[in-house]
């Protein structure tokens, strides 16, 4: 037995468009309005995407629950499997005595609240992105924020938003990659169009950091003065990460701009903080530490820091490895659990006829991001002097952290495959490309719309960048342009998305509190997905009228 999608229930794009968003509504009435539990939204959101998948979609009941329980079991044991490692690792840390150190020694670099975010949320976490993805760069550098005296709000937002310009080439370029894969057209093509949006905000982005971090209290002037006291800083960091990305991206591989960019930005804050340092060193008023009972900073040796480090150091080179496709490909050929969901393959067919590509539910245990960081952490137990006993309180706090946020990423999972097994996802995708002429302005909207939805880039460019394509030939666009525009759009859906706001308030202990993290970052995000609009407009019709011109 099969059933055919749907793409226009109503009849009219529109109205069915609107039908389609509702539950996406529901998701931002809930927690900005009503400001309801993370976990609670969303599983009320899931519930409204299977209703309206049955009742005006007509999708058999069976299907829609079947769509939820295989999106659940992703969300579980791949998202939330790294999200463990993450957390355990930070707790073993703690427990240890050694994030104290790093604490520590981070002050002694500098005790600048606004620096510190430059280098762990800006600098740090696009390198860990750039390794890994998928959620684990916010977690690892927001915990380690909040460790430092940050409010756990916004340790969370500011790393939330920071994850804006790497995320489009994160995880080993995937993003790109898929991207390539479903449009057909060349990878090096793709990354050089991203490569010329997001450097842009990249150069921007340190000084909109800064600006948000010095946001605790005080007018817009008062603000921009205690941005504007920390510019070299704020110059040096856009600077260096923008050219780098650029340069990586449009001439080298979609492989290397986060990592290559996150370490040269580390590298040349540190020189600079080296022979440069703020007149005025403002400690924001949501510290945990007060001003006037700051301790003296210790002094440590090179090999206490360098011990201090070790799990993050271990983690990070164990990340980068089993990002490599041919060790990746080794570890899955030894433990990967694979199997499709009774019922649902070949069970819906699309608008064509042709059954909807349905892949097997895979927990690739031992190749897992997830795995590097679990390792790293039991590796890095001797080097840091943690027992038996530290292990076994950082797991119990580490499985106490994930209850709520567990719920969360399976409902929003769910709610992600119900939403395009039924069509859902192609209705709204159908009311954007109807704009014709305007489509390359709301091209960036589809990438945004489906990161919001599934949490990732590169799901988003799964979903869309063939109708990206497809629109883009029908109205005479560069097709390369809306594609890219898809993976440039998606970024700026990243710091909204249900699942990164839950990984976000994991990871700072603010699990229930999420939609004050949702409403910290949700105008931040459309503001960005409207620059990203306007310079794909650009790229679209005046830089390709300068081109025929040879301007």
């Amino acid at each position: 037995m099969s059933w055919t999608q749907l793409t226009n229930p109503l009849h009219h794009i529109g109205l069915s468009a609107l039908l389609a968003a509702l539950p996406l509504a529901f998701i931002f009435w809930a927690l900005i309005i009503q400001k309801m539990k993370g976990h609670t939204v969303c599983l009320l959101t899931v519930l409204a995407g299977m209703i309206i998948a049955t009742a005006a979609y007509g999708m058999p009941v069976k299907l829609a629950v079947l769509s939820a329980i295989d999106g659940a079991l992703f969300g579980l044991f791949t998202i939330c499997w790294i999200i463990m490692g993450v957390l355990f690792l930070y707790h073993l840390t703690v427990e240890s005595g050694q994030f104290a150190v790093i604490r520590n020694f981070m002050a002694a670099i500098t005790t600048d609240r606004r620096l510190q975010a430059l280098l762990i949320a800006f600098a740090f976490g696009s390198f860990l992105e750039g390794a890994a993805g998928f959620g684990a760069p916010v977690a690892i550098t927001a915990s380690m924020l909040a460790g430092l005296g940050f409010d756990p709000l916004y340790a969370a937002g500011i790393c939330l938003i920071a994850n804006t310009a790497p995320v489009a080439f994160g995880s080993i370029g995937i993003p790109i990659t898929v991207a390539s894969q479903v449009s057909g057209l060349p990878e090096m093509a793709i990354s050089q169009m991203v490569g010329k949006t997001l450097p842009l905000l990249s150069l921007v982005l340190p000084f909109y950091l800064v600006f948000i971090t010095v946001g605790y209290h005080g007018k817009g002037r008062e603000k921009l003065k205690k941005t504007w006291e920390i510019w070299p800083a704020i110059l040096v960091a856009g600077a260096s990460f923008a050219i780098v990305q650029f340069v990586t991206a449009n001439f080298i591989s979609p492989m290397l701009p986060d990592v290559l960019s996150g370490l040269t930005t580390i590298i040349a804050l540190i020189i600079l903080l080296k022979y440069w340092k703020p007149d005025k060193n403002p400690l924001p008023p949501s510290s945990t530490v007060s001003p006037s009972a700051s301790p003296s900073t210790p002094q440590y040796t090179s090999g206490q820091i360098a011990r201090a480090w070790s799990p993050f150091m271990i983690m990070t080179l164990l990340v980068i490895l089993w990002g490599i496709p041919v060790i990746k490909d080794q570890l899955n050929a030894i433990g990967q659990f694979k199997a499709f969901i009774p019922g649902l393959q070949h069970a819906i067919l699309q608008t064509d006829g042709t059954p909807l590509p349905v892949k097997p539910f895979t927990f690739n245990w031992l190749s897992n991001a997830g795995t590097a960081i679990l390792l790293a952490a039991l590796l890095s137990m001797p080097l840091i002097g943690a027992n038996g006993a530290m292990a076994a309180r950082a797991f119990r706090l580490t499985l106490r952290q994930l209850k709520f946020p567990a719920i969360t990423i399976a409902s929003v999972m769910g709610f992600a495959y119900v939403v395009n097994n039924s069509g859902m996802s192609i209705t709204m995708a159908l009311a954007l490309a109807a704009t014709g002429a305007l489509f390359p302005f709301f091209s960036p909207v589809l990438g945004w719309l489906g990161v919001f939805l599934t949490g990732s880039d590169t799901s988003s460019n799964a979903l869309f960048c063939k109708l990206q394509y497809n629109s883009a030939v029908a109205i005479g666009v560069d097709p390369v342009v809306t594609v890219a525009a898809n993976v440039s759009g998606g970024v700026t859906g990243k710091m909204i998305s249900p699942q990164s706001i839950a990984i976000g308030a994991t990871a700072v202990d603010l699990v229930g509190k999420e939609a004050d993290l949702f409403r910290f970052t949700a105008k931040h995000s459309f503001i960005m997905l409207l620059i990203v609009c306007i310079l794909t407009t650009l790229q679209a019709y005046v830089v390709h009228l300068l081109n025929i011109f040879g301007l």
